[in-house]
């Protein structure tokens, strides 16, 4: 079966060049660190930690006395030691909302989070390895990241949902202009994405023939390289079905001619350009609720734990390496079904 190694191939390709310019312009001993990441970090990962590493710098070159005569090109690892815990405090303090190039920039709790681990990681390498004497991340206290609720849509609004794809409903003029060219192509991959939980970026990585109508089932390569096959429903069937009557007829530009889905402009659709498509459906139905792919993803999972029960089962589906991951996600529910078994256990017979 062909397989969209080349779609990964090309992003990994992207990310790579990516992440080179940034390496470039970092000090030079960040990239034996980076290095070290090879085999263990996405590459996506990678490039995250880098531009909070850099930007680490910048704060220090701009907003602390020992380092204001530096350029980022003039760190050397040993200044790693003339950084306490303080240094990085303040700089997570600062990171909450500052100016930069006259732009505003502001960062939740969430994210502050995820850039002190990305230094924490950063020095741990250093340290680890007996590069500095120091490690004052490790004194810095994490952020505390409060809880918020699963978004996700009821099966009254996934059906209005598909509905809406379907006829156009409730779209604007300007949306109806592109809607009949479009429809049976945004019924065909929203189905599939709420028919199988399959992430935004394995849906766009989709090849012709990595859709198997023998088994009903897709191929795919999920986070992290490993590959995968995905199964669906009859919904989904009819749907890719009808589909690919229309792609038959559609000339895709060169370099795409293998991609299962295709934009208007005959070029494989982007993660960007399935966000908008949901955004732009699912305004049709709530707007309360802030959906996004992986809200549809959360929607799939919620529902097939309701019928299954099975959270193990939900973790396999979804491709998480951790069932913790999925607890974490679908805890909620988890807690419905304890409260649900309080009684089903009687330990007296009534008399």
């Amino acid at each position: 079966m062909a397989t969209n190694k080349n779609y990964v191939e090309q992003m990994n390709n992207k990310y790579a060049k990516q992440l080179k310019g940034l390496l470039d312009e970092m000090p030079d001993f960040c990239v034996e660190y980076f290095d070290s990441l090879e085999f263990n970090k996405q590459a996506r990962t990678k490039i995250a930690y880098a531009l909070d590493i850099k930007g680490f710098f910048e704060y220090l070159i701009d907003d602390t006395k020992k380092f204001a005569n530096y350029d980022i090109k003039d760190f050397r690892v040993e200044d790693l030691d003339k950084i306490t815990g303080q240094d990085i405090s303040n700089y997570l303090r600062y990171i909450k909302s500052y100016n930069r190039h006259g732009k505003d920039v502001s960062n939740s709790a969430s994210s502050a989070k995820r850039k002190l681990c990305a230094l924490r990681r950063f020095y741990n390498y250093y340290f680890r390895y007996e590069f500095i004497k120091t490690n004052p991340s490790l004194k810095v206290d994490m952020p505390v990241i409060h809880d918020k609720p699963i978004v996700r849509m009821e099966p009254n609004e996934v059906a209005e949902f598909l509905d809406n794809v379907e006829s156009g409903n409730k779209l604007t003029k300007n949306q109806l202009a592109k809607h009949e060219k479009l429809k049976t192509r945004d019924l065909a991959l929203l189905t599939l994405m709420l028919g199988t939980g399959i992430r935004v970026s394995e849906c766009v990585g989709l090849d012709i023939d990595d859709v198997d109508f023998d088994n009903d089932r897709i191929h795919i390569y999920r986070k992290g390289g490993a590959e995968s096959f995905v199964y669906f429903g009859d919904e989904a069937r009819e749907a890719l079905l009808d589909y690919m009557e229309e792609r038959k007829q559609l000339t895709p530009k060169e370099g795409h001619e293998n991609a299962l889905f295709i934009s208007s402009k005959n070029s494989r659709l982007c993660v960007r350009s399935v966000e908008l498509l949901v955004k732009k459906y699912s305004r049709t139905v709530t707007t309360v609720k802030h959906i996004t792919p992986h809200k549809l993803r959360s929607t799939y999972g919620t529902n097939l734990y309701q019928e299954s029960g099975d959270i193990y089962l939900v973790a396999d589906v979804l491709g998480h390496k951790d069932v913790n991951t999925t607890r974490k996600h679908y805890a909620d529910l988890i807690d419905e079904n304890k409260r649900a078994a309080r009684n089903m256990v009687r330990l007296r017979k009534e008399k």
